[in-house]
């Protein structure tokens, strides 16, 4: 398979597991917090996708949600072969991107930065 059409299958499959994991009712899940599909990566066999999921907000952390995220990937896996039609479904592996989290925290240093820049120029400025 070409890849452009690896990428759009790709796209077309995140698309759809968003639309799977917006309707499981698994409290780890739907305890709080923000969960996101950030990537998904399809091997070129279609035997393995890796979903990159990002998880803010939630209490306990991301870890009992990606958990729970691989627990359900076999029901994932097989609503995702019926909606898109397609015989053979990859496994689906949950892993947790820290990319979001890891900006987060970048933004809340640089605002530290800028709190403590701002009060040394204005002790400049009035001496």
């Amino acid at each position: 398979m070409s890849e452009k059409n690896m990428g759009r299958l790709a796209q077309d499959m995140k698309r759809e597991i968003i639309a799977i994991l917006s309707r499981l009712k698994d409290p780890r899940l739907t305890a709080g917090g923000l969960l996101t599909v950030t990537r998904l990566d399809v091997t070129p066999d279609l035997d393995v996708a890796k979903v990159y999921v990002s998880v803010l907000g939630s209490p306990d952390g991301p870890a009992p949600v990606i958990e729970a995220l691989n627990h359900s990937a076999g029901h994932v896996r097989t609503e995702l072969s019926r909606k898109m039609h397609i015989r053979k479904a990859p496994r689906l592996i949950f892993v947790e991107d820290g990319g979001a989290a890891y900006a987060a925290h970048i933004n809340e240093l640089l605002k530290e930065l800028k709190v403590e820049g701002g009060e040394e120029a204005a002790e400049t400025d009035g001496e």
